[in-house]
């Protein structure tokens, strides 16, 4: 399936649909994962470790997947953050790459762009499209923080040089990476999963700090942005920055002029269930002009928040306008990509891999 579509071609259904990446709970497929993929049209699915145990599995849920989705218009995007260290969700026979910070201080630039094309040939031949990483943040926090050493540094020259280094050799490999958590997690110190991070910094601090390598990566061709559920006292309100008309607009599209995908970090964080529950949380993150949403909730709300979102835009009370500006935006990177749900998936050699991986992890002192 190639992905030659135009908005007009698209239910309304079908758009909002695109606009939603989903997680699973399980390690095969539920019938509420082939209803959001056969009646609300889900533009993607994101896997966790949980989801297989073996490499093979892991192989032939994708394929799966892909088949379920073959009778829609738009092919499914599969989606994972994989970055090394504690965020790992690879199975068990490949080895581990040590953490982003571990990476740049032992191997410097070299070695933090040999280790993101590791990373990107193996998601790319196992029939992965989008990768939620090189995180940006800067490190102000020890090793264990939520965020901690999956930083590369603590100064934000580094971090944009070798954040932007990881990005280009993602997108050289044909993976569409994800630049996160904008406008940056070191600006914190509590973790978004549990806790609603407050951001007392002024705007012109932050812009000078936290947000540069963001910035920097936007002039290098950045393609898709990850929004933090940071708040940022007197700019984004009483919602996180993922939720915040006023700060995605003012800043990202209009300060950065930046005209590419802007995702939502997982709703399904408590911070964002527990304050603001799941509907509204979907329903705000879609009026403030995220073009990707990724939640994973219990199926019965799921299905009640995408229903309600369906129907406020038939309603005008969201803009067609809005919903068609994201779509657009997938559509392009889904054909710039070469998205298709026919693809025969390689699979890696997971001895040559291991081998490379084995390396840099002397090199980190981790053998």
């Amino acid at each position: 399936m190639s992905v030659k579509m135009e908005i007009k071609d698209l239910s309304i259904q079908e758009r909002v649909g695109q606009m939603l990446i989903i997680g699973m709970d399980t390690n095969y497929i539920t019938d509420r994962i082939k209803e959001m993929i056969t009646k609300y049209k889900v533009g993607g699915i994101i896997l966790y470790r949980k989801n297989f145990s073996t490499y093979p599995q892991m192989l032939a849920l994708i394929k799966q997947l892909k088949e379920i989705n073959k009778r829609n218009k738009l092919p499914l995007w599969i989606a994972i953050d994989q970055e090394g260290g504690r965020v790992n969700r690879m199975p068990k026979e490949i080895f581990n790459l040590p953490s982003a910070n571990q990476i740049a201080n032992r191997g410097g630039l070299e070695e933090v762009e040999k280790s993101a094309e590791i990373i990107a040939k193996m998601l790319k031949q196992s029939g992965y499209h989008i990768n939620f990483a090189p995180v940006l943040d800067i490190k102000r926090f020890k090793n264990r923080h939520a965020i901690g050493d999956r930083c590369y540094a603590d100064n934000k020259e580094v971090v944009a040089e070798y954040g932007i280094a990881a990005m280009k050799k993602m997108q050289e490999q044909g993976i569409l990476p994800v630049i996160k958590h904008f406008p940056g997690h070191g600006a914190t110190q509590k973790d978004s999963h549990y806790l609603l991070p407050i951001i007392k910094q002024e705007m012109k601090s932050l812009e000078k700090e936290d947000m540069y390598p963001f910035e920097q990566a936007i002039q290098n061709g950045a393609e898709a942005i990850l929004v933090g559920h940071l708040l940022i006292t007197n700019v984004s309100g009483i919602y996180p920055a993922s939720l915040s008309r006023k700060f995605i607009g003012k800043y990202l599209r209009k300060k950065y002029r930046y005209n590419n995908l802007i995702i939502t970090d997982d709703l399904k964080m408590r911070a964002i269930r527990f304050i603001y529950g799941e509907e509204l949380a979907i329903k705000k993150a879609f009026q403030a002009g995220n073009d990707v949403i990724v939640f994973r909730f219990h199926k019965e709300k799921e299905k009640k928040a995408i229903e309600k979102i369906i129907k406020q835009v038939e309603q005008g009370k969201i803009k067609e306008g809005r919903i068609n500006r994201s779509v657009k935006r997938i559509i392009k990177a889904k054909q710039k990509y070469g998205i298709s749900d026919e693809m025969e998936l390689e699979g890696i050699d997971i001895e040559t891999v291991n081998t490379e991986i084995k390396r840099i992890r002397n090199l980190c002192g981790l053998e």
